[in-house]
């Protein structure tokens, strides 16, 4: 049963967590104009208010495990919620997504999600997608960073399956880097959609590196294996099962 006060708690969370978006996002505007990098460093910054609010606001301790990538590597992770993307953003270095377009409508966050190198993408037309998808990261490959993309192309809910999609081992194969997988339990406390958001630990980790130059159908198979194992472990440790 949902604790009404814990409802409250999580609207006065959400509440100032957009207010502040616009926020960091004016005070950072000079170094995000100046540089991608003074971008990247006002997104990380608002990443660590939103840990640091959601610990003390509604009791969402959160936790990154494993070690955050530093150079030019592919990242595939599991998608729950907005709150992967904030624990992905705030642990790594240069962060930069593939995206979708419409997203680049959003105020600040879509102009700093371009400053910061994301890759805006239509998936109305798969393959238009993957065409324009494979076009953008080649002709963005000058600005380093960890490539991120979530294989199942949206948010998943906890024990929801959902196929994995080619786009992730297009990048491979084009990127010919390491791709590191990343698991998540996030959607136990952080839901796809609503207000109301649970105590507990969410955890993101990066796992073990996959080589690159193996072939597609190979990676996709090592690829959903690795993090569905991962996500469903993290899970079980913050004690869901199946049907909770």
């Amino acid at each position: 049963m949902r604790s009404p006060l814990q409802y409250l708690r999580s609207l006065f969370f959400v509440g100032q967590m957009y207010l502040a978006m616009p926020v960091v996002g004016l005070l950072y505007l000079p170094l995000a104009l100046a540089s991608p990098r003074g971008a990247t460093m006002a997104a990380r910054h608002y990443c660590h208010w939103v840990r640091w609010t959601a610990r003390w606001m509604v009791g969402l301790k959160s936790e990154v495990r494993g070690t955050p990538p530093e150079g030019e590597v592919l990242i595939a992770a599991k998608h729950q919620s907005f709150f992967d993307i904030i624990l992905l953003v705030g642990s790594l270095p240069r962060p930069r997504f593939i995206m979708k377009k419409s997203l680049t409508w959003a105020p600040v966050l879509g102009w700093y999600a371009l400053r910061i190198g994301c890759i805006p993408v239509d998936r109305g037309k798969r393959g238009q997608a993957i065409a324009t998808m494979r076009r953008q990261v080649a002709e963005g490959r000058q600005m380093p960073g960890q490539l991120i993309i979530y294989p199942q192309g949206t948010r998943v809910a906890p024990g929801v399956s959902r196929p994995y999609k080619i786009g992730a081992g297009v990048l491979y194969q084009q990127l010919g880097q390491p791709c590191v997988p990343a698991a998540t339990n996030v959607g136990l406390f952080w839901p796809r959609t609503g207000i109301y958001r649970k105590p507990g630990l969410a955890v993101l980790e990066y796992l073990p590196p996959i080589a690159p130059a193996q072939p597609i159908d190979v990676f996709m198979a090592q690829l959903e294996e690795t993090v569905e194992t991962a996500s469903d472990r993290l899970m079980a440790e913050a004690g869901f099962t199946t049907g909770t």
